[in-house]
């Protein structure tokens, strides 16, 4: 199988001091499971690599090794290049095009859930947000000046955040760019 490009969403770590994990560390642990061309992208657990391990086994592999290695189990979701091209050119018309009036984020959601079954722990408040699902991802946009009345907070302590992580818009499209470059 030839190498592809791929980013795996790693979801809790270097956040507020929670579960620190150096980059370079990151990047020699992804490198001591086979994968090449490693690099993190910002803080918070964007590594983009190349891999002809199988896509299936990815998640849970990149998973063991982490918790191995660092005895807190995090939710890691992989998507490939093509993946993450189909999140960004779905998006809904005009999902993130006026950044200075909305907080747009995509939430991915790892298999096996399902975006039809995360809309229904996604609340939405008239006039503040609103949520659109797609393939592995839903698409969470709140008015910035209303942002402190949004409801996104609310999917936090359901069940089904256990299989989400979420990336602001910016961060979505910027990793779209560097698989791109890489590619």
């Amino acid at each position: 199988m030839a190498d592809q490009r791929y980013v795996a969403l790693l979801r809790g770590i270097n956040v507020g001091g929670k579960n620190p994990v150096p980059m370079a560390e990151l990047r020699e642990l992804f490198g001591e499971l086979g994968h090449d061309d490693v690099r993190t992208h910002i803080q918070s657990g964007n590594v983009l690599f190349s891999t002809g391990t199988a896509r299936d086994s990815l998640e849970d592999d990149i998973e063991a090794a982490l918790e191995e290695r660092y005895g807190t189990r995090l939710v890691v979701v992989v998507r490939s290049l093509r993946q993450l091209r189909s999140v960004v050119r779905s998006a809904p018309d005009g999902f993130g095009d006026r950044p200075d009036e909305f907080h747009s984020d995509a939430v991915f959601l790892k298999s096996p859930l399902t975006a039809a079954k995360a809309m229904k722990v996604v609340q939405t408040r008239e006039g503040v947000d609103e949520a659109w699902p797609g393939t592995g991802v839903i698409y969470f946009q709140r008015l910035s000046a209303a942002r402190t009345k949004s409801r996104m907070s609310k999917i936090v302590g359901t069940p089904e955040y256990a299989l989400m992580t979420i990336r602001s818009w910016s961060t979505t499209t910027k990793l779209l760019e560097l698989l791109e470059a890489d590619a």
